[in-house]
């Protein structure tokens, strides 16, 4: 059991808030974002290389979060709020990718693939008289 605490201000869960706390984290955060924002936007990467360093960016976001705005630490009084943290953690992960692989395998068994003379825009399919013809017969027609 926990001790009773006659002033619930000087609970050391309250002392740990701090506006300039929040403000920093939101403030890095925000950085963070802002930067493979610009990652996404600028192309330059390869696909790959592009999840890679998303990726890396939204990991430091979260610890960030974690720590200055949930107050997780290794201190007393939120070490039950780490621990289920890092416990829920994988839990979350392998939840997710088994949800990804479900509909994955789900997409592949279910869905409906298009004839080949289907395939082609609908004004050139509209403008060929209904008639499925490529990209260069259309054009010769035209």
């Amino acid at each position: 059991m926990t001790h009773a605490v006659e002033n619930p201000l000087h609970h050391p869960e309250v002392h740990q808030a701090s506006l300039p706390g929040y403000v920093a984290s939101f403030v890095i955060t925000i950085g963070i974002m802002t930067a493979a924002l610009w990652l996404t936007e600028k192309g330059s990467l390869s696909a790959q290389s592009l999840v890679g360093w998303t990726s890396l960016l939204a990991l430091i976001a979260i610890l960030i979060q974690a720590y200055w705005l949930l107050h997780m630490n290794w201190s007393k009084a939120q070490v039950w709020h780490t621990v289920a943290m890092v416990l829920f953690i994988p839990l979350f992960v392998v939840m997710i990718g088994l949800t990804m692989w479900m509909f994955h395998g789900l997409y592949q068994r279910t869905a409906i693939t298009m004839p080949s003379g289907m395939r082609t825009a609908p004004a050139m399919h509209a403008a060929t008289g209904g008639v499925a013809t490529t990209t260069k017969e259309a054009a010769k027609a035209a």
